[in-house]
């Protein structure tokens, strides 16, 4: 199969641990407007979608080629309502975010019935494993984890405990992989916060209202939240 992948060096980096790319033609770029034709591929793999969405416009003018795109700071729908896809729906939300992309199972949402056995094939090709979850603002995955990193900065705003004794407590408490702090290390503090303002936006839920400290060290105004 002939993919293109789309993606900054550092994020190309870490989604090629993922693996299973192996007997495949691939191509990486940093940005979509380095090609001309989608034509020549059978597959475009989108690392950074939620940053650039107006490269909908780019896909939907090839149907035929379908997009594993970056789907976790808006929703399938919302793409679809801003770009309409007159020739049919050609992408699928992924968690492609820095710190979940090389994970042993892929998170992703689908629009259509129509696109389960097109990703069923794709997936069968790159021995990939997946899991279908609703098409909503955040997924599933990384809203949870991002909400409970919300909540370790609060915590350690409050002066419950320390950083490093907050991490510990989760990993050895809940048998988490990671603790809060060291997640955040890996998915980026800039991330979590466009992840956690994107859902409460979508949803208004009091629990996904960013903590003070974390949109500090975001760099972001909390007047803005």
């Amino acid at each position: 199969m002939n993919i293109l992948v789309i993606g900054e060096a550092q994020h190309y980096a870490a989604f090629l641990k993922k693996g299973g790319l192996s007997g495949h033609r691939v191509q990486q770029v940093t940005t979509a407007e380095r090609i001309g034709t989608l034509e020549d591929y059978g597959l475009v793999i989108d690392l950074d979608f939620d940053e650039h969405t107006e490269r909908a416009r780019i896909y939907a003018k090839y149907p035929q080629v379908p997009v594993l795109a970056a789907i976790v700071r808006t929703s399938l729908a919302d793409v679809m309502n801003n770009y309409a896809f007159e020739q049919g729906f050609n992408l699928v939300g992924c968690n492609w975010l820095p710190g979940f992309v090389a994970m042993p199972v892929t998170e992703v949402s689908v629009m259509e019935e129509e696109q389960k056995p097109m990703l069923a094939q794709i997936m069968k090709e790159l021995g990939w494993e997946y899991e279908i979850v609703e098409d909503r603002v955040g997924l599933v995955t990384p809203r949870v984890v991002c909400m409970i990193i919300n909540e370790a900065y609060m915590a350690a705003e409050d002066g419950t405990a320390s950083r490093e004794d907050i991490n510990i407590a989760m990993r050895l408490g809940t048998n988490y992989p990671k603790g809060p702090f060291e997640w955040c290390n890996e998915i980026g503090v800039r991330q979590v916060y466009s992840v956690l303002d994107a859902v409460y936006k979508a949803t208004g839920n009091e629990r996904y209202k960013i903590s003070a400290l974390l949109a500090q060290e975001a760099g972001m105004n909390m007047t803005a939240v």
